[in-house]
């Protein structure tokens, strides 16, 4: 029983982590500025980079709790991608396909980010960020090198933010994205 308590507040407490990062993914300053695709697969896009952006905080560690934070994240994400599928009408039946094919987006974007952030200059990130984000669309060179930036620069705040907080429930205030432009 007491193992179940705990189960239900990992959940919870990821479940607020993706609540996060959805707020985040959903800032107006991306499609108005940044020409990030006001559609639904932009914003899938930018859910899932703002995802990617909290589980690389996570990679390499061997805590437990910290491990099932990222799947129980990975899962709240999955789980309201089947509920909003369910809420634009997608039948019983097409929703486990269009799953299947959203998790295999999000894991060929997770290791081409995990890759890119890894990476010494922004040249691989900024080849995703066009790839993936914008899908290969034409974008102002410049734009896609200002998003670069802010995005590393929140890899850098999450992998400076002690690991306690995340297992908290908090994701660490962001910079304003105004505040990243150089």
């Amino acid at each position: 029983m007491l193992s179940r308590l705990f189960h239900r507040q990992d959940q919870r407490i990821a479940a607020t982590l993706y609540a996060s990062a959805v707020d985040r993914a959903r800032a107006p300053v991306f499609y108005r500025h940044f020409g990030v695709a006001d559609t639904i697969d932009g914003r899938f896009d930018m859910v899932t980079l703002q995802v990617i952006l909290l589980l690389n905080r996570f990679k390499g560690l061997s805590d437990k709790r910290v491990a099932r934070l990222s799947q129980n994240v990975f899962d709240s994400m999955f789980t309201d991608m089947d509920r909003t599928l369910r809420e634009l009408g997608v039948g019983d039946q097409g929703v486990p396909h269009r799953v299947k094919k959203m998790a295999q987006a999000f894991y060929g974007r997770l290791s081409a980010y995990d890759a890119a952030l890894a990476a010494p200059d922004d040249t691989a990130l900024t080849e995703a960020l066009i790839r993936n984000l914008y899908r290969g669309a034409e974008i102002e060179p410049e734009l896609v090198r200002q998003l670069a930036i802010h995005v590393r620069r929140i890899a850098a705040l999450y992998a400076a933010t002690p690991v306690e907080v995340f297992l908290a429930g908090d994701l660490p205030a962001a910079p304003a994205l105004q505040e990243t432009l150089s």
